[in-house]
């Protein structure tokens, strides 16, 4: 930085403080060159003194800004002037999650479901893409004054996640509130880490509180890897069944139980939305029309989705398509099939989530209420055609052949 503007390689003027963290101090700034204005995040002397860190933190920010999703912070550039290594992102004019929460808790469900399917759309994207954020919490999503969300600080924790693990004790990476167990325990995280945070920050938005809490890091890891969460009904009371049981699944400690990325649990969030939030009991014992976008133990301890006839009406375009009506139109929050659409199409020409979307390719035998449910499709094997059995018929020859040359072969060496 030179001169008292603290201008950074003569082009980004520093002109006041927004916050900071333990990995950077945000700057709101401008930018001398275009004359816009930016927001400007200097990463702590602690982190720029790793070499290694620095290395992986300038290719997760390349990675990062070739993201362009509504729901994402743009980044413009990434630099160095002399020992102040620097990020420079679009400028949100808006407010963290987390005053959010200090001020308004718990908040209403609609709102709740309004922030987290745009924290899923943006984080998916990312997911799609081959990055994880690895520090989803509220003071990294910031809502503007129009109600949209953004996903900021992609690649810092990330970076640090991947350097070496002694290099790594250094300091703290992530947020200890929020991290999954897999990260408590050093292991490096994956979109189901993510899925584990969008679960804790869906958790204090509905009940006012974090799950877990301790005197210290260490506490805290140990609560994450160990203890269950507390029920949300018992502390918000007015929280629909259905929702707490998708923030359960969330917070699964093990991935694989979890949804297996953002994308999931936002498609799951929206069908849940647009069902219409019916009234369900208390009890946890639900028939098979509220069980919407609750689990299914198929075999090997997994889980599979079921969404039931209840959201095969004429008003969700999504499930239509499992009783063969396709909608003129879809569109949902930014979601891209990536079999239909690749990353570099324009989002207004990407179509939403199909139905295949909401349900795995793999099926086990079904529970008779869902088989016998109109929206249910079951997956009969197919049958062999006569090329295949031709095949196997040649193939079956040739093994012949092969055992009947080895037996003339050892009969000349050896007789």
């Amino acid at each position: 930085m030179t001169g008292q503007e603290k201008i950074l390689n003569r082009r980004y003027r520093l002109d006041n403080q927004q916050g900071s963290g333990g990995m950077a101090v945000i700057y709101k700034a401008t930018d001398l060159a275009l004359g816009r204005v930016v927001a400007v995040k200097i990463l702590r002397p602690s982190l720029t003194a790793d070499h290694s860190f620095l290395i992986r933190f300038r290719q997760e920010a390349r990675n990062v800004a070739n993201l362009a999703h509504p729901n994402i912070v743009t980044v413009h550039d990434v630099g160095q002037d002399g020992n102040t290594h620097y990020i420079v992102m679009e400028y949100i004019d808006g407010q963290n999650l987390k005053d959010i929460i200090r001020e308004a808790t718990p908040l209403n469900v609609d709102r709740v479901l309004d922030i987290a399917i745009q924290m899923c759309a943006g984080i998916g994207y990312a997911h799609r893409a081959g990055l994880v954020h690895a520090d989803v919490k509220p003071q990294n999503i910031l809502v503007t004054s129009e109600n949209i969300v953004k996903v900021t600080d992609f690649g810092i924790a990330q970076a640090l996640a991947m350097t070496k693990p002694e290099e790594r004790q250094k300091v703290v990476w992530g947020s200890p509130h929020y991290f999954s167990p897999e990260q408590a325990q050093g292991e490096y995280p994956t979109p189901a880490s993510d899925v584990y945070s969008i679960g804790i920050v869906l958790f204090e938005m509905l009940t006012g509180r974090l799950p877990f809490s301790g005197a210290d890091q260490q506490e805290l890891a140990l609560a994450h890897i160990r203890k269950m969460p507390p029920r949300i009904s018992e502390l918000s009371p007015q929280v629909p069944t259905d929702l707490e049981r998708i923030v359960q699944k969330a917070l699964s400690k093990e991935p694989a139980s979890r949804y297996r990325s953002a994308d999931q649990l936002g498609r799951i969030l929206i069908a849940y939305k647009e069902k219409g939030q019916e009234p369900t009991d208390d009890n946890m014992g639900q028939s098979a029309d509220t069980q919407d976008h609750i689990s299914a133990p198929i075999a090997g301890g997994r889980e599979r989705d079921v969404i039931s006839p209840s959201l095969a009406t004429a008003e969700h375009p999504v499930v239509n398509q499992m009783a063969g009506q396709r909608p003129a139109q879809q569109q949902s929050f930014g979601y891209v099939d990536p079999e239909a659409a690749t990353m570099d199409a324009p989002l207004s020409m990407r179509p939403g989530p199909t139905a295949s979307d909401y349900t795995p390719s793999y099926y086990n035998p079904a529970p008779p209420e869902v088989m016998s449910s109109p929206g249910y499709r079951a997956m009969e094997p197919e049958a062999l055609d006569w090329v295949t059995i031709v095949l196997a018929f040649i193939a079956l020859i040739a093994v012949v052949g092969v055992v009947i040359l080895w037996i003339f072969v050892w009969q000349a060496y050896f007789g």
